[in-house]
Protein backbone atom coordinates (compact mmCIF):
# COMPACT_ATOMS: atom_id res chain seq x y z
CA UNK A 1 0.00 0.00 0.00
CA UNK A 2 1.40 3.38 -0.92
CA UNK A 3 2.94 5.39 1.92
CA UNK A 4 1.42 8.70 2.94
CA UNK A 5 3.12 11.86 1.74
CA UNK A 6 3.88 13.63 5.02
CA UNK A 7 3.97 17.00 3.27
CA UNK A 8 0.36 16.59 2.20
CA UNK A 9 -2.13 18.22 4.64
CA UNK A 10 -4.02 15.56 6.55
CA UNK A 11 -7.37 17.16 5.79
CA UNK A 12 -6.82 16.44 2.09
CA UNK A 13 -6.18 12.82 2.93
CA UNK A 14 -9.51 12.35 4.66
CA UNK A 15 -11.76 14.44 2.46
CA UNK A 16 -13.03 17.92 1.77
CA UNK A 17 -14.00 20.30 4.57
CA UNK A 18 -17.63 20.06 3.49
CA UNK A 19 -17.85 16.27 3.92
CA UNK A 20 -19.90 16.61 7.13
CA UNK A 21 -21.78 19.88 6.67
CA UNK A 22 -23.85 20.97 9.66
CA UNK A 23 -23.02 17.93 11.78
CA UNK A 24 -22.38 20.15 14.79
CA UNK A 25 -25.74 21.96 14.64
CA UNK A 26 -27.47 21.61 17.99
CA UNK A 27 -31.04 21.77 16.60
CA UNK A 28 -30.64 18.95 14.11
CA UNK A 29 -33.17 16.13 14.49
CA UNK A 30 -31.84 12.61 15.19
CA UNK A 31 -32.87 11.53 11.70
CA UNK A 32 -31.12 14.52 10.10
CA UNK A 33 -27.94 13.87 12.06
CA UNK A 34 -27.82 10.21 11.07
CA UNK A 35 -28.36 11.21 7.43
CA UNK A 36 -25.50 13.72 7.57
CA UNK A 37 -23.15 11.23 9.28
CA UNK A 38 -24.03 8.51 6.79
CA UNK A 39 -23.49 10.83 3.81
CA UNK A 40 -20.15 11.92 5.25
CA UNK A 41 -19.08 8.31 5.74
CA UNK A 42 -19.99 7.51 2.13
CA UNK A 43 -17.85 10.44 0.95
CA UNK A 44 -14.87 9.22 2.99
CA UNK A 45 -15.24 5.70 1.63
CA UNK A 46 -15.53 6.89 -1.96
CA UNK A 47 -12.19 8.67 -1.53
CA UNK A 48 -10.58 5.67 0.16
CA UNK A 49 -11.56 3.42 -2.74
CA UNK A 50 -9.75 5.66 -5.20
CA UNK A 51 -6.60 6.42 -3.20
CA UNK A 52 -4.27 3.94 -1.45
CA UNK A 53 -2.86 6.79 0.68
CA UNK A 54 -6.32 7.62 2.02
CA UNK A 55 -7.02 3.97 2.71
CA UNK A 56 -3.73 3.76 4.61
CA UNK A 57 -4.68 6.86 6.60
CA UNK A 58 -7.86 5.08 7.73
CA UNK A 59 -5.75 2.10 8.79
CA UNK A 60 -3.35 4.35 10.71
CA UNK A 61 -6.27 5.78 12.67
CA UNK A 62 -7.72 2.31 13.19
CA UNK A 63 -4.43 1.21 14.78
CA UNK A 64 -4.98 3.87 17.46
CA UNK A 65 -8.77 3.56 17.79
CA UNK A 66 -8.97 -0.18 17.25
CA UNK A 67 -11.76 -0.69 19.81
CA UNK A 68 -14.10 1.33 17.58
CA UNK A 69 -15.82 0.41 14.32
CA UNK A 70 -14.15 1.36 11.07
CA UNK A 71 -16.99 3.70 10.16
CA UNK A 72 -16.73 5.66 13.38
CA UNK A 73 -12.94 5.83 13.11
CA UNK A 74 -13.39 7.46 9.72
CA UNK A 75 -15.97 9.92 11.05
CA UNK A 76 -13.84 10.91 14.05
CA UNK A 77 -10.75 11.38 11.92
CA UNK A 78 -12.67 13.51 9.43
CA UNK A 79 -14.11 15.82 12.08
CA UNK A 80 -10.77 16.32 13.85
CA UNK A 81 -9.10 17.08 10.52
CA UNK A 82 -11.79 19.63 9.66
CA UNK A 83 -10.94 21.46 12.86
CA UNK A 84 -7.22 21.39 12.12
CA UNK A 85 -6.43 19.57 15.37
CA UNK A 86 -4.56 16.38 16.28
CA UNK A 87 -6.04 12.99 15.54
CA UNK A 88 -8.31 11.51 18.23
CA UNK A 89 -6.63 9.21 20.75
CA UNK A 90 -9.14 8.63 23.56
CA UNK A 91 -12.82 9.30 22.93
CA UNK A 92 -15.74 9.21 25.36
CA UNK A 93 -19.08 10.83 26.06
CA UNK A 94 -19.57 13.82 28.38
CA UNK A 95 -20.79 11.76 31.35
CA UNK A 96 -18.14 9.11 30.88
CA UNK A 97 -15.40 11.76 31.12
CA UNK A 98 -17.04 13.00 34.32
CA UNK A 99 -16.80 9.49 35.78
CA UNK A 100 -13.04 9.72 35.15
CA UNK A 101 -12.79 13.00 36.97
CA UNK A 102 -12.44 15.06 33.80
CA UNK A 103 -14.71 17.73 32.34
CA UNK A 104 -15.16 18.96 28.79
CA UNK A 105 -13.53 22.36 28.29
CA UNK A 106 -15.85 25.31 27.84
CA UNK A 107 -16.53 26.09 24.19
CA UNK A 108 -15.53 22.65 22.89
CA UNK A 109 -17.77 21.22 20.18
CA UNK A 110 -18.72 17.54 20.23
CA UNK A 111 -17.51 14.99 17.76
CA UNK A 112 -20.29 12.82 16.40
CA UNK A 113 -20.36 9.07 15.84
CA UNK A 114 -23.07 6.58 14.97
CA UNK A 115 -24.24 4.46 17.91
CA UNK A 116 -26.94 1.79 18.20
CA UNK A 117 -30.32 2.24 19.83
CA UNK A 118 -31.02 -0.85 21.90
CA UNK A 119 -33.99 -2.35 23.68
CA UNK A 120 -34.44 -5.25 26.06
CA UNK A 121 -36.63 -7.84 24.34
CA UNK A 122 -38.36 -10.99 25.52
CA UNK A 123 -37.88 -13.95 23.18
CA UNK A 124 -40.40 -16.79 23.02
CA UNK A 125 -41.48 -19.77 20.92
CA UNK A 126 -45.12 -20.27 19.88
CA UNK A 127 -46.77 -23.71 19.94
CA UNK A 128 -46.27 -24.02 16.17
CA UNK A 129 -42.51 -23.59 16.59
CA UNK A 130 -42.36 -19.99 15.39
CA UNK A 131 -39.85 -17.87 17.33
CA UNK A 132 -40.78 -14.27 18.09
CA UNK A 133 -39.87 -11.46 20.46
CA UNK A 134 -41.66 -8.64 22.24
CA UNK A 135 -40.65 -5.87 24.61
CA UNK A 136 -39.88 -6.95 28.15
CA UNK A 137 -42.93 -6.62 30.37
CA UNK A 138 -45.53 -7.37 27.72
CA UNK A 139 -47.71 -10.45 28.23
CA UNK A 140 -46.74 -13.52 26.21
CA UNK A 141 -49.31 -15.31 24.01
CA UNK A 142 -50.97 -18.39 25.43
CA UNK A 143 -48.84 -21.52 25.18
CA UNK A 144 -45.66 -19.59 24.38
CA UNK A 145 -42.37 -20.91 25.75
CA UNK A 146 -40.13 -18.31 27.39
CA UNK A 147 -36.72 -18.33 25.64
CA UNK A 148 -35.17 -15.63 27.80
CA UNK A 149 -34.34 -11.96 27.40
CA UNK A 150 -31.96 -10.38 24.92
CA UNK A 151 -30.71 -6.88 24.14
CA UNK A 152 -31.25 -6.11 20.46
CA UNK A 153 -30.41 -3.18 18.18
CA UNK A 154 -33.56 -1.33 17.17
CA UNK A 155 -32.05 1.56 15.21
CA UNK A 156 -29.23 4.08 15.06
CA UNK A 157 -28.54 7.50 16.54
CA UNK A 158 -25.88 10.17 16.51
CA UNK A 159 -23.84 10.17 19.72
CA UNK A 160 -21.83 13.16 20.94
CA UNK A 161 -18.32 12.33 22.15
CA UNK A 162 -15.17 14.29 22.99
CA UNK A 163 -11.49 13.53 22.57
CA UNK A 164 -9.27 13.67 25.66
CA UNK A 165 -7.63 16.80 24.21
CA UNK A 166 -10.99 18.56 24.70
CA UNK A 167 -11.06 17.78 28.45
CA UNK A 168 -9.24 18.70 31.65
CA UNK A 169 -9.14 17.35 35.19
CA UNK A 170 -7.72 14.23 36.77
CA UNK A 171 -4.36 13.44 35.11
CA UNK A 172 -4.71 10.64 32.59
CA UNK A 173 -2.00 8.74 30.75
CA UNK A 174 -2.39 9.12 26.99
CA UNK A 175 0.25 7.22 24.96
CA UNK A 176 1.25 9.00 21.76
CA UNK A 177 2.49 7.45 18.51
CA UNK A 178 4.91 4.64 19.35
CA UNK A 179 6.02 3.89 15.79
CA UNK A 180 9.71 3.01 15.82
CA UNK A 181 9.48 1.90 19.45
CA UNK A 182 7.53 -1.26 18.86
CA UNK A 183 7.54 -4.59 20.65
CA UNK A 184 10.10 -7.29 19.95
CA UNK A 185 8.84 -8.96 16.79
CA UNK A 186 9.44 -12.48 18.12
CA UNK A 187 7.24 -11.75 21.16
CA UNK A 188 4.45 -10.50 18.92
CA UNK A 189 4.86 -13.59 16.73
CA UNK A 190 4.19 -15.76 19.80
CA UNK A 191 1.10 -13.72 20.66
CA UNK A 192 -0.19 -14.05 17.11
CA UNK A 193 0.43 -17.78 17.38
CA UNK A 194 -1.93 -17.79 20.36
CA UNK A 195 -4.60 -16.13 18.20
CA UNK A 196 -4.20 -18.90 15.64
CA UNK A 197 -4.34 -21.54 18.37
CA UNK A 198 -7.63 -20.13 19.70
CA UNK A 199 -9.03 -20.48 16.19
CA UNK A 200 -7.95 -24.10 16.01
CA UNK A 201 -4.96 -23.51 13.69
CA UNK A 202 -1.36 -24.63 14.18
CA UNK A 203 1.50 -22.41 13.04
CA UNK A 204 4.49 -24.07 11.37
CA UNK A 205 7.76 -22.44 10.33
CA UNK A 206 8.85 -24.45 7.31
CA UNK A 207 11.51 -24.48 4.60
CA UNK A 208 9.01 -25.51 1.93
CA UNK A 209 7.46 -22.71 -0.12
CA UNK A 210 3.90 -22.74 -1.45
CA UNK A 211 4.07 -21.17 -4.90
CA UNK A 212 5.73 -17.77 -4.62
CA UNK A 213 4.29 -16.96 -1.20
CA UNK A 214 6.07 -16.55 2.14
CA UNK A 215 3.05 -17.86 4.01
CA UNK A 216 0.01 -20.01 3.39
CA UNK A 217 -3.19 -21.01 5.20
CA UNK A 218 -4.62 -24.49 4.71
CA UNK A 219 -8.22 -24.52 5.97
CA UNK A 220 -8.66 -28.24 5.47
CA UNK A 221 -5.72 -29.08 7.76
CA UNK A 222 -6.08 -26.01 10.01
CA UNK A 223 -2.48 -25.24 9.26
CA UNK A 224 -0.68 -21.88 8.85
CA UNK A 225 2.71 -22.04 7.16
CA UNK A 226 5.36 -19.32 7.54
CA UNK A 227 8.68 -19.35 5.67
CA UNK A 228 11.74 -20.22 7.75
CA UNK A 229 13.96 -18.01 5.55
CA UNK A 230 12.28 -14.83 6.81
CA UNK A 231 13.69 -12.67 9.60
CA UNK A 232 11.71 -12.18 12.84
CA UNK A 233 9.83 -9.07 11.72
CA UNK A 234 8.98 -10.54 8.31
CA UNK A 235 7.70 -13.75 9.92
CA UNK A 236 5.50 -11.69 12.25
CA UNK A 237 4.11 -9.66 9.35
CA UNK A 238 3.38 -12.81 7.34
CA UNK A 239 1.66 -14.50 10.28
CA UNK A 240 -0.49 -11.40 10.87
CA UNK A 241 -1.43 -11.48 7.18
CA UNK A 242 -2.33 -15.16 7.31
CA UNK A 243 -4.45 -14.58 10.41
CA UNK A 244 -6.45 -12.17 8.28
CA UNK A 245 -7.26 -15.10 6.01
CA UNK A 246 -7.99 -17.35 9.01
CA UNK A 247 -10.49 -14.89 10.48
CA UNK A 248 -12.18 -13.79 7.26
CA UNK A 249 -11.68 -16.14 4.35
CA UNK A 250 -12.78 -19.58 5.41
CA UNK A 251 -14.66 -21.84 3.00
CA UNK A 252 -18.03 -20.93 4.55
CA UNK A 253 -17.63 -17.17 4.13
CA UNK A 254 -19.70 -15.95 1.16
CA UNK A 255 -18.21 -12.47 1.11
CA UNK A 256 -14.67 -13.80 1.46
CA UNK A 257 -15.24 -16.20 -1.43
CA UNK A 258 -16.45 -13.39 -3.64
CA UNK A 259 -13.50 -11.20 -2.64
CA UNK A 260 -11.02 -13.88 -3.68
CA UNK A 261 -10.67 -17.64 -3.39
CA UNK A 262 -9.49 -18.71 0.06
CA UNK A 263 -7.36 -21.30 -1.71
CA UNK A 264 -5.64 -18.84 -4.04
CA UNK A 265 -5.65 -15.78 -1.73
CA UNK A 266 -6.22 -13.19 -4.37
CA UNK A 267 -8.28 -10.08 -5.01
CA UNK A 268 -9.91 -8.17 -2.18
CA UNK A 269 -9.13 -11.07 0.13
CA UNK A 270 -5.48 -10.04 -0.20
CA UNK A 271 -6.32 -6.38 0.40
CA UNK A 272 -8.19 -7.37 3.57
CA UNK A 273 -5.41 -9.62 4.87
CA UNK A 274 -2.70 -7.05 4.09
CA UNK A 275 -4.74 -4.29 5.74
CA UNK A 276 -5.18 -6.39 8.87
CA UNK A 277 -1.45 -7.13 9.05
CA UNK A 278 -0.56 -3.47 8.56
CA UNK A 279 -2.97 -2.30 11.29
CA UNK A 280 -2.00 -4.99 13.81
CA UNK A 281 1.72 -4.30 13.42
CA UNK A 282 1.25 -0.53 13.55
CA UNK A 283 -0.80 -0.84 16.75
CA UNK A 284 2.23 -2.59 18.23
CA UNK A 285 4.62 0.15 17.05
CA UNK A 286 5.95 -1.65 13.98
CA UNK A 287 5.77 0.30 10.72
CA UNK A 288 6.30 -1.86 7.65
CA UNK A 289 6.44 1.13 5.32
CA UNK A 290 4.93 0.94 1.82
CA UNK A 291 2.30 -1.75 1.60
CA UNK A 292 0.48 -3.46 -1.25
CA UNK A 293 0.02 -1.21 -4.28
CA UNK A 294 -3.37 -2.82 -5.01
CA UNK A 295 -6.08 -0.26 -5.57
CA UNK A 296 -9.41 -0.95 -3.95
CA UNK A 297 -11.15 0.48 -7.01
CA UNK A 298 -9.78 -2.15 -9.40
CA UNK A 299 -10.65 -5.07 -7.16
CA UNK A 300 -14.03 -3.54 -6.29
CA UNK A 301 -14.97 -3.32 -9.96
CA UNK A 302 -13.92 -6.95 -10.45
CA UNK A 303 -16.11 -8.01 -7.52
CA UNK A 304 -19.09 -6.06 -8.89
CA UNK A 305 -18.66 -7.78 -12.26
CA UNK A 306 -18.47 -11.19 -10.58
CA UNK A 307 -21.54 -10.44 -8.49
CA UNK A 308 -23.53 -9.31 -11.52
CA UNK A 309 -22.59 -12.49 -13.40
CA UNK A 310 -23.62 -14.65 -10.44
CA UNK A 311 -26.89 -12.76 -9.97
CA UNK A 312 -27.83 -13.39 -13.60
CA UNK A 313 -27.61 -17.14 -12.97
CA UNK A 314 -30.16 -17.19 -10.17
CA UNK A 315 -30.93 -15.92 -6.63
CA UNK A 316 -28.09 -15.82 -4.12
CA UNK A 317 -27.06 -14.16 -0.89
CA UNK A 318 -27.16 -10.37 -1.26
CA UNK A 319 -23.61 -9.02 -1.44
CA UNK A 320 -22.09 -5.55 -1.98
CA UNK A 321 -23.00 -4.08 -5.37
CA UNK A 322 -21.19 -0.69 -5.45
CA UNK A 323 -17.70 0.61 -4.72
CA UNK A 324 -18.87 2.31 -1.54
CA UNK A 325 -20.67 -0.84 -0.39
CA UNK A 326 -17.50 -2.83 -0.94
CA UNK A 327 -15.28 -0.28 0.81
CA UNK A 328 -17.70 -0.24 3.75
CA UNK A 329 -17.70 -4.03 3.89
CA UNK A 330 -13.91 -4.29 3.65
CA UNK A 331 -13.31 -1.63 6.30
CA UNK A 332 -15.83 -3.22 8.65
CA UNK A 333 -14.38 -6.70 8.18
CA UNK A 334 -10.80 -5.47 8.55
CA UNK A 335 -11.42 -3.50 11.74
CA UNK A 336 -13.50 -6.29 13.30
CA UNK A 337 -10.80 -8.88 12.59
CA UNK A 338 -8.08 -6.50 13.78
CA UNK A 339 -9.92 -5.95 17.06
CA UNK A 340 -10.22 -9.71 17.53
CA UNK A 341 -6.45 -10.07 17.14
CA UNK A 342 -5.46 -7.07 19.26
CA UNK A 343 -7.71 -8.11 22.13
CA UNK A 344 -5.41 -11.12 22.45
CA UNK A 345 -2.04 -9.50 21.68
CA UNK A 346 -2.77 -6.42 23.85
CA UNK A 347 -0.83 -3.58 22.16
CA UNK A 348 0.27 -0.51 24.14
CA UNK A 349 -2.31 2.24 24.34
CA UNK A 350 -6.01 1.96 24.92
CA UNK A 351 -7.54 1.46 21.47
CA UNK A 352 -9.40 4.73 21.85
CA UNK A 353 -11.27 3.70 24.98
CA UNK A 354 -10.11 4.40 28.54
CA UNK A 355 -9.59 1.10 30.38
CA UNK A 356 -9.47 0.26 34.06
CA UNK A 357 -5.98 0.73 35.52
CA UNK A 358 -5.41 -2.95 36.11
CA UNK A 359 -6.54 -3.86 32.60
CA UNK A 360 -3.51 -2.36 30.83
CA UNK A 361 -0.10 -3.94 31.60
CA UNK A 362 1.68 -1.23 29.59
CA UNK A 363 0.93 1.69 31.93
CA UNK A 364 4.34 1.52 33.59
CA UNK A 365 6.30 1.25 30.35
CA UNK A 366 8.32 4.21 29.00
CA UNK A 367 6.23 6.34 26.65
CA UNK A 368 5.36 9.90 25.76
CA UNK A 369 2.24 11.04 27.60
CA UNK A 370 -0.11 13.93 27.88
CA UNK A 371 -0.32 14.70 31.63
CA UNK A 372 0.78 12.32 34.39
CA UNK A 373 -0.84 10.05 36.91
CA UNK A 374 -3.03 6.99 36.73
CA UNK A 375 -6.42 6.67 35.03
CA UNK A 376 -9.40 5.99 37.20
CA UNK A 377 -11.05 2.61 36.87
CA UNK A 378 -14.42 2.43 35.16
CA UNK A 379 -16.96 -0.27 34.43
CA UNK A 380 -16.76 -1.96 31.07
CA UNK A 381 -19.03 -0.31 28.55
CA UNK A 382 -20.16 -1.30 25.05
CA UNK A 383 -17.99 -0.30 22.12
CA UNK A 384 -19.60 2.21 19.77
CA UNK A 385 -20.52 0.54 16.50
CA UNK A 386 -21.82 2.04 13.29
CA UNK A 387 -24.45 0.43 11.06
CA UNK A 388 -22.97 -2.43 9.07
CA UNK A 389 -19.46 -1.83 10.40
Amino acid sequence: MAPRNESEPRSTLVGPQSALPGVGKQRMTPEERIAVLTDGLHTILEQAVESPSRWQTLLDASATLWRYSGGNVALLMMQMAQRGTDEPTLVAGYREWERHGRTVLKGEHALWVIAPRTARMQEFTLPDGTRQRTRVGEKLPGGAVDDGKKTVITGWRGQAVFDVSQTSGTPLLVPRDRIGRGVVASNLFDSLGEVAHRRGFKVHIEDAQYGLTSGYTDFAKHHVQVGSWLNAEERTAVLAHELGHVLLHGPDDDVGRLYGSSADHRGLAEVEAESIAYTVLRAHGIDRGPQSASYLAGWADAVIETENDAASQGPRVKLPRSRVDIAKSVLGRVTAATKGILEVTQPPGFGGKVPATEADPYLNRPATYVSVGQPLSLPDEPVIAGPGL
